[in-house]
């Protein structure tokens, strides 16, 4: 057993407005479905055990991309919408927040009698991935939220979360099955967050003489300090700042779909008489899906796809929202009964992104951008959790 690394999120409290919750559903389904297409359902779970992936995920669907509400709000999306077409997709999601986790063994027990799969071991599986966060690792966040996502072939993914008592954040583990060996012999690649002091970790492999000794009913307990590995520490500040992107990757997108277009896309047929700010989600989305891990150092990027529920960086265009759904969903049908051109499309669009990044120098307008994204949201449709966005009293600007 590996962990893949750990996320340190400020707390954010409110909920998430059905108009968000249904669409982060259908685009998250899409997402799935698409992975599921091009790499099979075991790069769905390897994806979903990768910190940087999952937070860049939570961001491209409309979610405060560095709150710890993405964690349960993307696997209640995720869950609503996959555990339905579990049989066709072939993984299925359990847990949840509170209540939900507890439901964990009774869910993994259903599906794995409907699946040929070893469901007490799943379970304990489950039972041992909590216990260790929360008991083994003493690192001062308690777990509150715990999801086991599981595939037909019997592999499995962790996601679970844990908040810290006046600290005001949580911190999120994820856990992958691929390379499963040991539970108490160093299970983790890394606990990486905040400095907070010395960590009582009894899994790790220099703590076997720890363990022999409690085992044999003496005192001694030796601890020491995890080495940091994978890190996603997010700031406490709401909006989303030049520092938390890299320019080059966000402003080379944005000047290939806004600027640069027909030319490089005149054999793609999906991508033709679609407008830029249209092919500006496209171009997050078909990252998220085909991108490599080294691409999501900075999820507070894809949040200029559908912006944020609480209007940052700007509030959430439901029109361009809804026609990325469409262009997704349609492609992925079509490449369900073999033609896969669409599909296809959505994967050049990511990859000429990424060319275009080559010779492009980022300018210092980020706060223009912003605002330019904010004064045109009421044509798309844009909504926070406080209403509609409306026309800037000086008038409209162009986006670009």
């Amino acid at each position: 057993m590996k962990r893949s690394g750990t996320a340190d999120l400020p707390l954010h409290y409110g909920h998430i407005p059905k108009w968000l919750a249904e669409r982060m559903s259908t685009l998250g389904l899409a997402i799935t479905e698409a992975i599921i297409t091009e790499y099979g359902t075991g790069e769905v779970l390897r994806r979903l055990s990768d910190p940087f992936w999952f937070q860049s995920l939570g961001a491209v669907m409309g979610m405060d991309w560095h709150s710890s509400g993405i964690t349960t709000s993307v696997m209640g999306a995720l869950k609503g919408a996959i555990n339905p077409l579990s049989k066709e997709l072939g993984i299925y999601i359990c847990g949840g927040k509170g209540k939900l986790s507890r439901q964990t063994p009774q869910e993994l027990l259903y599906y794995s009698d409907r699946n040929g799969l070893n469901g007490t071991e799943l379970v304990r599986c489950s039972k041992l991935s909590a216990k260790v966060d929360n008991t083994a690792v003493q690192d001062g966040f308690q777990l509150y939220m715990h999801s086991f996502i599981v595939s037909k072939e019997g592999l499995w993914t962790v996601v679970q979360q844990g908040m810290q008592d006046g600290s005001s954040t949580a911190r999120r583990y994820h856990w992958h099955s691929a390379e499963m060996q040991s539970f108490v012999d160093d299970p983790h690649t890394g606990i990486c967050g905040v400095n907070q002091g010395e960590i009582l970790n009894m899994v790790n492999k220099g703590a076997l003489p720890a363990r022999q000794s409690v085992l044999s009913m003496t005192k001694e307990h030796p601890s020491r300090m995890l080495a940091e590995i994978q890190q996603l520490i997010l700031p406490k500040h709401h909006d989303v700042k030049a520092k938390d992107v890299d320019l080059k990757r966000l402003g080379a997108m944005l000047w290939l779909t806004h600027e640069k277009q027909p030319a490089d896309f005149e054999d793609l047929l999906l991508l033709q008489g679609m407008g830029p700010r249209t092919l500006q989600s496209m171009a997050l989305v078909s990252e998220v899906i085909y991108g490599t891990p080294s691409r999501f150092k900075d999820p507070a990027r894809f949040s200029f796809a559908h912006g944020g529920k609480d209007g940052h960086p700007f509030p959430v265009p439901l029109k361009i929202y809804d026609e990325t759904i469409s262009i997704l969903t349609s492609a992925i049908h079509k490449a369900k009964i073999g033609q896969s051109d669409k599909l296809h499309a959505i994967q050049k669009l990511g990859e000429l992104s990424r060319q275009a990044e080559k010779d492009f120098v980022p300018n210092n307008n980020f706060d223009e951008l912003i605002e330019k994204e904010r004064n045109n949201s009421w044509k798309y449709g844009g909504r926070t959790i406080f209403g509609d966005a409306k026309p800037p009293k000086g008038g409209q600007l162009d986006l670009f």
